[in-house]
């Protein structure tokens, strides 16, 4: 089996951020997340990085991020576009919004030909993280009847943000480390008495700070994007009543695979502390996280000198 491939997941704006969050460096030498990201992939033993953007950023991603990184790596672009859908779909009138996560990852099918891992742009991991799921994505082959997927599992109380509210998707793991449900919780808080999720009729509910929860750092086999293809076209149709905003995402198709029993996900749980520019404000915090690791000899003052 070759190396496996990183997958960035790059073609968003953050509107609650307010800008490219790809572009704002936390590093001391003006280094960004993602070339913190692609760092600790190579050191883990990843062979190949698989940027999706989008075709409006490309010149300003290219230049801001790609150019570093193409030095260090093979490096192919994917491009995520509200009109690649399957036969017999339009795009809904008035949809902007991009379709997600699932959409995201398929747009790539052709850039990828390895086990991969799937992560966000502006999500700092740790290299523990991709240490452990390297490990696992260079063994990894699905078998008759079970497809072997990964999951880098987080402790929910070090993914939180100060200043203001995260999407997480809480797990549900089997005492064989395998997950057993994923429920994506858009609206996650930290509040004097313990942390709580918003429900949809706007009470609050509390969850454990101790609970497993997915950042969207997966593992897959190939045989992944034949389930998105499969899952996509459904969830369009059901997606009618919502078509501006409704969005096809990897908890949700995970969590359905799961369900309908021929996929295994496994959970490698990691002891990092996840650091991410959800908010304007949230950079300070990350920019100081960096230079605390950098200082421990972590990473060199200059990443790639």
């Amino acid at each position: 089996m070759s190396d496996p491939t990183l997958l960035v997941l790059a073609a968003g704006i953050g509107s609650r951020y307010g800008g490219l969050k790809q572009a704002d460096p936390v590093g001391p030498s003006g280094e960004l997340i993602i070339h913190y990201s692609v760092y600790d992939a190579l050191r883990a033993g990843f062979g190949k990085v698989v940027f999706l953007i989008r075709r409006d950023i490309e010149e300003a991603f290219r230049e801001r991020v790609g150019r570093d990184v193409e030095r260090q790596v093979d490096v192919t672009y994917a491009y995520q576009e509200l009109g690649n859908l399957p036969p017999g779909f339009a795009i809904p009138a008035g949809r902007v919004k991009p379709w997600g996560t699932g959409h995201a990852v398929l747009c790539c099918r052709d850039a990828v030909t390895t086990n991969f891992a799937a992560i966000n742009a502006d999500d700092f991991y740790g290299a523990e993280s991709y240490r452990v799921l390297a490990g696992y994505l260079k063994a990894a082959r699905d078998t008759a009847g079970a497809l072997q997927y990964s999951m880098v599992g987080y402790v929910l109380s070090n993914t939180l943000s100060e200043h203001g509210h995260v999407a997480r998707g809480v797990c549900q793991v089997g005492p064989d480390g395998y997950l057993q449900a994923i429920k994506e919780r858009l609206h996650i808080e930290p509040f004097a008495d313990g942390v709580k999720f918003q429900e949809a009729d706007g009470s609050w509910t509390p969850v454990s700070g101790e609970s497993v929860v997915s950042m969207n750092m997966w593992g897959f086999t190939p045989s992944f994007f034949d389930e998105l293809a499969a899952h996509f076209p459904r969830f369009l149709e059901q997606s009618a009543a919502n078509p501006l905003k409704a969005e096809f995402l990897l908890p949700d198709i995970v969590g359905d695979l799961v369900q309908e029993g021929h996929t295994r996900v496994k959970v490698l749980p990691t002891p990092e502390r996840w650091f991410g520019v959800t908010y304007q404000a949230d950079r300070p915090r990350v920019q100081v996280a960096v230079a605390e690791l950098i200082a421990q000899g972590k990473y060199p003052a200059r990443l790639w000198a």
